[in-house]
């Protein structure tokens, strides 16, 4: 048979010329699993990618970027799956999200494009991560890093305090104490700590620069929301 990718001839599993596989196999459950498991990367170690964010995340962002990105979960992947658990957690448990913007009439865009972050906080992250990258990059210049570069470490700071507000809200619906304004709080902490850790360790102007940049990032971002949404409604009318 001839490889349906190249044409080459084929006379054994692969194609000698494109190393396309001869048969494909059928789709069942062990592919479905070994799909998620491979897009997560799973045999990597998700957990492993947990606890070096936790515990050395300057070092473990360092490397990924500059000498090994095996063993970590890929990380606009870390975002997304970190932000739609805590999605599915707090609409599921009716866990009022402390990020949402609250208008009266339910009509104005703003409103509406604040919602569209509260329920696609995966890609709202990202994109709040752009406005944080840009205050990051203007207090850490010096050090070299591109703005891709700033973005990778803001997906896996930011999915771990995705996982604090998920572990959060997941406390409060059991025990149905206030949690969600005190990991906002904690996430906060995390966040400045693990980007000052990345830039310099040792330095505590690096923390200070850090907590500046991402809160005028997250202020930033508001604000431009704001000013769009209120353009837009003033243009069309509403």
């Amino acid at each position: 048979m001839n490889c349906k990718n190249c044409d080459t001839e084929i006379n054994q599993n692969y194609c000698p010329n494109c190393g396309k596989a001869a048969t494909l196999k059928r789709i069942d459950h062990h592919y479905i699993v070994h799909e998620i498991t491979h897009l997560l990367h799973f045999e990597k170690g998700i957990l492993y990618t947990i606890k070096q964010l936790l515990t050395m995340p300057g070092t473990a962002v360092s490397k990924f970027i500059t000498e090994d990105r095996s063993r970590l979960v890929k990380p606009v992947v870390f975002i997304i799956v970190t932000s739609l658990v805590f999605s599915i957690i707090s609409h599921f448990f009716h866990i009022e999200s402390f990020v949402s913007y609250k208008d009266t009439d339910n009509r104005s865009t703003v409103d509406k494009m604040f919602k569209w972050g509260d329920v696609n906080s995966g890609y709202a992250n990202i994109i709040i991560g752009i406005f944080i990258a840009l205050w990051v990059k203007l207090f850490f210049r010096k050090y070299g890093y591109n703005l891709y570069e700033i973005l990778i470490l803001l997906c896996f700071v930011t999915g771990i305090s995705m996982i604090i507000f998920s572990a959060s809200a997941l406390l409060q619906a059991l025990t149905h104490i206030l949690l969600m304004k005190a990991s906002g709080i904690v996430g906060l902490a995390y966040c400045t700590w693990a980007i000052g850790d990345f830039f310099d360790k040792y330095q505590k102007s690096s923390y200070v620069k850090s907590f500046f940049a991402y809160v005028l990032g997250l202020v930033s971002f508001s604000i431009s929301m704001i000013l769009a949404g209120t353009i837009i409604d003033k243009l069309f009318g509403v």
